[in-house]
């Protein structure tokens, strides 16, 4: 391929998602395609040291309007916190640029109105990285479901589990507070609501939930500012030391000089408040009737999700990281109601999310990558993932079922 003719990127927020899967991979995986021409970070050592870690002699910028203006790219990706993710996206698409953004695409009804309003606006085209869409063994559910072999979808039941290392991450992070990440309702959840849209190719219409904050937080009896200087450190099982992981130590630790952003915040610090404990009803507008929850605490890492149709059933756990030896491959049963059971083994490939991060770069970054299952995920896919976790919260203060037709079009509520 004639390198003159790369894709210029600028990579705006340069922390662990950012610098890795979209610094570091795609400067080893599509050096061919795409060019990283910038880094905004504002933290100004951070994004020296992501650069460092990407081995470029891009320019640093510290404000996402002024690298767009001077550099001038044919995209930008943004992995800032999820609060801001509307102010660099309608940034961009107004200087027109097209926009990839980290899931969730952002956090409130308003910023995601006021992104598809931008995006209708100015012509350019939002991507969010829905990464999960791409796992092998995802797109096999999808083409099972496509085929028609259970019938017609009837009721889901979805169950997702964060262990005691990757569920406590998120409440050391900016995640444990509300207002950056719209909670777990709206920043993990997103990854699943999007999946259950996507494989009933359909929208979510009514959501009940319950949330509580049962494990983390203020209900925790003793806590501490950050674990490197705790003193219940010798008796806490959420202790980590930072300092052993030479990743975070360049990309957190040092520049906290500049922003006083930790990495090993305590998880039982009292402005915590964002549930870790979840669960929701959503019915779709074709029918579809969904069982979902959430939980963060948990001994293993993974979900079980089952559909149920008029013809049979397939369900399907996958296991991320548990206590015993796990296969290098999933299975999923196909159930027939008057048929037997059918098990069919998907291998893991290689690369994050068991081989789906490559598959997504490749679908964004290599022209003419086929697309049968409709993987590729625009703004529209981005709100109606976002716009279910929202429901979800609201409905967990409230105790009142939310419509999210009516959160993407408030002219809705109002005649009603």
């Amino acid at each position: 391929m004639d390198r003159s003719s790369r894709k210029r990127i600028a990579l705006i927020g340069t922390g662990h998602r950012g610098t890795g899967m979209w610094g570091i991979n795609v400067v080893k995986g599509y050096s061919d395609y795409v060019e990283i021409v910038a880094l905004c970070d504002t933290n100004r050592l951070r994004a020296e040291r992501a650069r460092g870690f990407l081995g470029i002699d891009a320019p640093i910028y510290t404000d996402a309007q002024e690298m767009i203006a001077t550099v001038k790219p044919d995209q930008v990706i943004v992995c800032t916190r999820d609060s801001n993710h509307d102010e660099m996206i309608v940034r961009a698409l107004e200087a027109g640029v097209d926009v990839i953004t980290e899931k969730p695409m952002t956090t409130t009804a308003e910023k995601v109105r006021r992104i598809l309003e931008a995006e209708k606006r100015t012509g350019r085209r939002v991507d969010v990285t829905f990464n999960y869409r791409y796992a092998p063994t995802v797109r096999k559910i999808k083409e099972l479901l496509n085929s028609g072999v259970i019938g017609d979808v009837t009721s889901i039941d979805f169950h997702w589990f964060l262990d005691n290392k990757h569920g406590a991450d998120y409440f050391r992070r900016w995640h444990a507070v509300e207002e950056n990440s719209g909670s777990l309702f709206v920043h993990k959840s997103t990854h699943h609501f999007d999946l259950m849209n996507w494989y009933l190719d359909d929208d979510p219409e009514q959501v009940f939930a319950f949330a509580s904050l049962r494990k983390y937080g203020k209900v925790n009896p003793f806590r501490g500012e950050r674990c490197k200087t705790c003193p219940h450190a010798s008796c806490c099982d959420y202790y980590v030391d930072i300092s052993k992981d030479p990743w975070l130590e360049a990309l957190y630790e040092d520049p906290s000089r500049e922003d006083g952003y930790v990495r090993d915040a305590c998880v039982f610090r009292e402005e915590i408040n964002i549930p870790d404990t979840m669960s929701a009803m959503i019915r779709y507008q074709k029918g579809v009737q969904v069982t979902y929850s959430v939980n963060t605490y948990m001994p293993i890492e993974g979900h079980f999700i089952a559909f149920d149709g008029t013809k049979g059933r397939i369900q399907m756990r996958q296991f991320e990281r548990q206590p015993w030896e796990t296969p290098e491959h999933d299975e999923i049963q196909l159930v027939r109601n008057f048929g037997g059971v059918e098990t069919i083994q998907v291998p893991h490939e290689p690369g994050g999310h068991f081989g789906g991060d490559p598959k997504l770069q490749d679908m964004l970054f290599k022209p003419g990558t086929p697309d049968p299952l409709n993987q590729r995920a625009g703004s529209r896919a981005g709100a109606m993932s976002v716009l279910c976790g929202i429901a979800a919260l609201q409905s967990s203060k409230t105790g009142q079922m939310v419509s999210v037709s009516k959160l993407l079009d408030p002219a809705q509520a109002i005649a009603a």
